[in-house]
Parts: C-alpha cells; structure tokens; sequence
C-alpha cells in the first residue's frame, strides 16, 4: 500500500514492499535517489510508514534522502513486518538485513544504526564485510547493563523499574511523568505520533520479551573487529543515555571517529546538523577495501578416543565409520548455513555467520554420529577470522575455539562467554562451567555447556 511521507515539496509516494528471510516477510521501503546505498538500521521499535508522521524524523530521513538511496526496513517482530514467537536473537536480523539488500540489488551499502540498532549494525559489518562500505553509529550501547569492564553502567535490577514504568505506559503520549522522558518538551503533534507509532509497532508484551532480551546483549567484543570507516555520533545533552556508551563505541572501533553535536535527545531530533555531520562523513570518506577478515563462529569437533576406535577395529572398517562421521558433519554444518573448512582427521573445522546457528550444528552433530557408536566434544568461539586464499581460515579466534574444544568432556559442547553474550534471546540453554586458562591464550575464560531441549530439567 502506497504511503504519502511529507517533504519540503508536499507528498510524497513511498510503497511499503517485502523482502522473504527465511519464512518471514521483512517490510522495506525505498527513498531519494542520491548515489549512495544506505540502510538506516532501526532500533527493536519501529514502524516505516508511522515515522513519516514524526515531524524531526521525517525532515531527518528526508534530508538523508537527498544524497542516497535511503533504505530503510522494520525489523522481524516490529511494526509491518512479520512476527516470529518471542524475542529473536541478533543473528536472526542479520539475516532480514540481508535479504533487504538482495531485494532492492544493493551490492555495498552504508549503515546507519540508532540506539539499541547500532548493535546489529556493528554486527552485520563485522560479518558481512564485503557488504558494508561504511557505518554511522548514533548513540550506540554495545552493551545495557554493568559487567566487567562496564562497571559504570546501570544494573539489570537498577533498570527494571524503568523498563516496567515503559511497558506501563505504552503508547501514552508523553508528559513530564512519562518514562520516555527524552520527548517531555515535543511539541503535541509529534507526541501524538510517537504514541500511535509505538503503539502500532509492538505489543507491550512483545515489547516486555524484547527489551529483557536487550539487557542481555554484548557486542564489546565485537567491535574491534569492525573494519569500515566508521562514525559515532551523539547530541552533547543527551541525559537519557549515558555518553560513555558512545565513548566506549568509538575507543574500541579501529580508527572510528566520534562526533558530539549541540543539543538534546536524538541525533535525529530538531535541527538537521546530525544530517549534516553524516553526510559529510559518509560522502567524503574514502572507499573502503573490502576486507580478507570477517567475524564468524568457529566450530571444532573432536572424536573421543579415536585412537582406541581404529585400533579395536582396524584400519579399512575405521576408515569406512570415519568417512559416515564426515558426511554427517558436513551434512549438519551445511543444513545450520555454515561451511567445513577442512577435515582434521579425526574432527572437524567449522565456521558460521552466526553463533546460535553454530551451536545448533554441534548438537545435531553430536547427536546424529552417537548413532553410529561414536562420542565427540566440541568447542565454539566467536572472534575475528582471516579468510585465506586457498579456503583456509586463520586467527586468534581459531586458536581459542580449539583450546574451547580441549576443555571438553565426552559430548560436551562447550562456548566461550562471547558466544554467550551474543546468543541473548535464542532460547539456546547454557550451563556454567566456571572459568579456565587457555592454553596459549592470555587471561581466564569462561566456558559454558550447550544442552540440547530434551537435557532441560
């Protein structure tokens, strides 16, 4: 259905259409014909034809439509596009980021992400690399609450009355009480907008499973392996979210630069210098190469007792039982979306666009080759990975996941805590396995167990 945005000229025709990821029908809409492709990577509330009805937000998208192809899309679970049953973890987006792409032809793109988006922003650039040219970070949170290295922000029990005061007046407009209190001084026109826009994105008992979902994600990790051109920006009296979210942002990103400009409450709200400040950056930054290096999960796997195995049962029936448990593993690592990088004779390495999708293989793995009298343990990590030209894979992430898998017992599959941070919201079920000293590898490390639905107690 076609939807008429205002503009400086008048109305202006915008059809709202659907990109398919996966089962699910992603809404995506397409504005300004400016050379450049770039994705404005929504916060988890968001509805593309309400946001024309916002006034700042309009004249905002509107002025990045002067000099791009401004793409812009609802993310599963929120506003027009479809929603799956409870809150989806940050890899399931990647995959509406992509399909998006794919649907309007856009090869390389420049993200724009906003608040709570910025973190599937930052993670689609680190994996996808070849698809991003550059990123513009608006008031980022690479992560919600209080941790280690994070021990000035606010505690998951610290925000709850916050989070319950929202979800309790979902979809009022705004006033001096209202708990979204970074829109107290709009004028009514737009807290009317805001209200219906909420309203109109999510439930607020969605919006309850999304948010505590939220508090759990961590992107810290992520960030130093982001390799685009990348600019972080926030409003100079913006008291809603504290700076050192954005500061921790732009210390942590190769190269990125941090921007602070005049004013209250969003970059995109009242004057259009945050516009400005990213047309600048994203127009006059040089062309980004498109890296060798990307973040993935990689996925060891390891026979237990291999070599009592061949020895009870000789080299041409050991080989044969070898040859089935290869086929299995290639089998599931491509059935989760991700690719064997090589066989270790007695194992596997595997590597996958996300981490949830790479625990998911591990147990079909384990499960599929007990069938065949066979135990394996295996070990995940999530990090940086150098592709190599002849298929290969290299990197400290590589050397942890294997020093992960070492650390496991018969069928135990273990992950690192990045892996954990980065699953937030899968439903994937996690037993602590306290921490431990990698060989090789500086400090301790946590290690957790995957179990699989029917190990549930």
């Amino acid at each position: 259905m076609p939807l008429c945005g205002t503009d400086d000229s008048g109305l202006q025709e915008i059809s709202t259409q659907y990109a398919r990821s996966g089962d699910l029908q992603i809404a995506y809409q397409v504005s300004g014909d400016g050379p450049l492709d770039l994705v404005l990577v929504p916060a988890f509330l968001s509805n593309i034809e309400l946001a024309w009805d916002v006034p700042d937000l309009a004249r905002f998208l509107h002025r990045l439509g002067t000099f791009a192809r401004l793409i812009r899309f609802d993310r599963r679970g929120s506003g027009m596009s479809d929603r799956p049953p409870g809150a989806a973890p940050l890899e399931d987006h990647l995959d509406d980021v992509l399909a998006v792409l794919d649907a309007v032809g856009s090869e390389r793109a420049a993200l724009i992400g906003h608040s709570e988006g910025c973190a599937l922003a930052t993670l689609f650039a680190a994996t996808v690399p070849s698809r991003v040219r550059a990123m513009a970070l608006m008031s980022p949170i690479p992560r919600a609450v209080r941790g280690p290295g994070y021990e000035w922000a606010e505690t998951a029990a610290e925000q709850e009355p916050r989070i319950r005061a929202l979800l309790a007046n979902w979809g009022r407009e705004a006033d001096g009480s209202h708990p979204w209190g970074r829109f107290d001084d709009a004028d009514g026109e737009t807290r009317r907008a805001l209200a219906r826009l909420q309203r109109q994105s999510m439930s607020p008992s969605a919006a309850a499973e999304v948010l505590r979902m939220l508090v759990r994600v961590d992107v810290r990790d992520v960030l130093p392996t982001v390799r685009c051109p990348t600019l972080v920006i926030r409003r100079t009296d913006d008291t809603f979210l504290d700076p050192r979210h954005s500061r921790y942002a732009a210390d942590h990103i190769p190269g990125a630069r941090y921007v602070e400009i005049p004013g209250s409450g969003m970059v995109w709200q009242g004057d259009l210098v945050g516009a400005d400040e990213i047309q600048r950056f994203l127009t006059g930054a040089a062309p980004a190469t498109i890296s060798d290096r990307v973040l993935a999960t990689v996925l060891f796997t390891d026979i237990v007792g291999s070599t009592e195995h061949a020895a009870a049962l000789g080299d041409g029936p050991w080989r044969t039982l070898l040859e089935r448990h290869d086929a299995i593993v290639r089998q599931e690592v491509e059935r989760h979306r991700g690719r064997v990088v090589k066989s270790l004779g007695d194992g596997a390495l595997a590597i996958f666009d996300g981490p949830s999708r790479a625990i998911g293989s591990a147990l079909a793995i384990r499960d599929a080759v007990g069938a065949l009298g066979l135990e394996v343990r295996a070990g995940l990590h999530t990090g940086e990975c150098e592709l190599l030209p002849d298929g290969d894979i290299s990197g400290l992430a590589v050397h942890v996941g294997t020093r992960v898998s070492a650390h496991a017992a018969a069928g135990e599959i273990l992950v690192s805590a990045t892996v954990r941070d980065l699953i937030a919201g899968s439903g994937r079920v996690l037993a602590d396995r306290g921490e431990h000293a990698l060989k090789g590898v500086p400090g301790r490390w946590k290690l957790y167990a995957a179990e699989s639905m029917s190990q549930r107690p």
